[in-house]
């Protein structure tokens, strides 16, 4: 028996946007199906989610019938670089000044471009209050969670 070969031009988003097609799932019955967020799998066909955690791999695959092997080896592991670093130094900026500053005029550190920011309150364990940064940008797919 011969091991099929992956197409040199095949990406997560195709593999699991034409499996699911081919099983005759729409997105949403992906994500019931295999107990996953239906913008886990949006990011997946959309390109923007290039690499998953151990267990959404394996929902993903028993969902779709095929290996979890076949999933990974068409992931992107991200790679770590000066520019990240930098990156993670401007959110933590960013996140200072939307906790301190307000909500308007901050700047995607990404493109530049306007941010919709917000401040999400909760509680910890001893009920006081806990303070988290929110903000996604209007022109590219950046955003604090």
């Amino acid at each position: 028996m011969q091991k099929k070969e992956t197409p040199k031009n095949e990406t997560l988003a195709r593999l699991v946007s034409s499996t699911r097609e081919d099983r005759g799932l729409s997105q949403k019955g992906l994500a019931l199906k295999a107990n996953l967020a239906i913008s886990l799998i949006d990011d997946i066909e959309s390109g923007r989610d290039l690499y998953l955690s151990t267990t959404a791999r394996q929902k993903l695959a028993s969902a779709l019938k095929i290996t979890p092997s076949k999933i990974k080896s068409l992931e992107k592991i991200p790679q770590t670089s000066e520019a990240d670093f930098e990156l993670a130094d401007k959110i933590e900026e960013l996140k200072f000044q939307i906790l301190n500053t307000g909500l308007k005029g901050h700047k995607c550190p990404v493109c530049e471009h306007d941010l919709f920011c917000r401040v999400a309150v909760m509680y910890d364990l001893e009920n006081n209050v806990v303070t988290h940064p929110k903000a996604r940008c209007s022109k590219c797919p950046f955003q604090i969670k």
